[in-house]
């Protein structure tokens, strides 16, 4: 069977998927010395990838309602399992170095003070409430605009949007292998003093247990021991560079939820730097990883799909 006949089963998506699999998958034998468990991590992108080829190829040829939904929406957790991922590759490839310092440095020369201890000034338990509920909702945005556009039947801008969504979350971590850093709340801050520093009302205290869950930070530990286990994925601020995609997006689109999209990315982009995620440098390299995805997205977007004859090959044109 040629490679044609494969991908024309296949979304824009489903190619780059495999294609960051395979990419990955390549840097951990390459580094397999310095990488614990780079085999099993092979295994496993192998075997995402077989699966991915057998959903499309049974959905392509059984024409299944039930697996065109799972084949379109399957995308979120495996781009979640790469970001996971990385957890095991980073690190030990970096031989444990972390570059806060060059990022602290960045911020002082920028602004003459580290912004995550000065705006400490403004700081109030409604507001850090807001802005815990705003930095968490990140998570939910996508699955949101998804919906809207997938319900109105125009598949290609709905996989246009899947595509650059995860185009740009791969870029974004290109970003952390480059520089891998670990966030202000932990170099400049106790990590483990956060709660009292900064108390929320409510719900702040789960939700940032939900955050650091999803960045496998340690809890309940001293926090040189959080900093040695979370995840390096700080630069550039992915929350900053993918929620200005999703705005841009919304807004090409016009998605029916765009105005509130447009206030609650406002309020989360200022919560990666008030609940000390991000250090600024961070947000301002979002916004240049940003430009580069929207701008370099539709263009590769239209060589996939022309390239491999996949599905969207044959839908109209958006």
């Amino acid at each position: 069977m040629k490679l044609r006949d494969i991908s024309t089963s296949l979304h824009t998506s489903d190619i780059l998927l495999i294609g960051f699999a395979t990419l990955l998958s390549g840097v951990n034998i390459i580094f397999a010395s310095r990488i614990p468990h780079w085999a099993t991590l092979v295994v496993i992108n192998t075997v995402a990838t077989g699966l991915i080829l057998l959903l499309a190829h049974t959905r392509y040829r059984t024409n299944s309602q039930f697996l065109g939904y799972v084949h379109d929406w399957y995308v979120p957790p495996v781009v979640f399992m790469s970001f996971k991922e990385l957890y095991f590759m980073i690190k030990p490839i970096h031989l444990g170095k972390d570059y806060d310092d060059w990022l602290i440095t960045a911020d002082q020369w920028l602004f003459g003070v580290n912004p995550t201890e000065w705006i400490v000034q403004f700081a109030h338990p409604v507001l850090t409430e807001i802005l815990q509920i705003a930095y968490t909702s990140f998570y939910f945005l996508f699955l949101i605009v998804g919906y809207d556009l997938y319900r109105r039947g125009n598949l290609d801008v709905f996989r246009y949007f899947m595509f650059t969504c995860v185009y740009g979350f791969f870029l974004s971590y290109l970003g952390y292998f480059a520089l891998p850093a670990v966030g202000p709340r932990f170099t400049l801050h106790d990590f483990s003093a956060l709660d009292i520093e900064l108390p929320g009302i409510l719900l702040t205290p789960y939700l940032r247990w939900f955050v650091n869950a999803g960045e496998s930070v340690p809890m309940g530990v001293p926090n040189a021991e959080a900093l040695a286990g979370t995840q390096r994925d700080v630069f550039p601020s992915g929350h900053t560079m993918m929620t200005l995609v999703l705005i841009y997006l919304s807004a090409r689109y016009k998605v029916r939820s765009r105005w509130i999209l447009y206030v609650t990315g406002a309020l989360l982009i200022v919560a990666t730097v008030y609940q000390r995620y991000h250090y600024v440098i961070d947000l301002i390299a979002g916004v240049a990883w940003m430009a580069l995805c929207v701008l370099s997205s539709p263009h590769l977007y239209r060589f996939i799909k022309t390239r491999f004859g996949t599905i969207e090959s044959r839908l109209p044109a958006s």
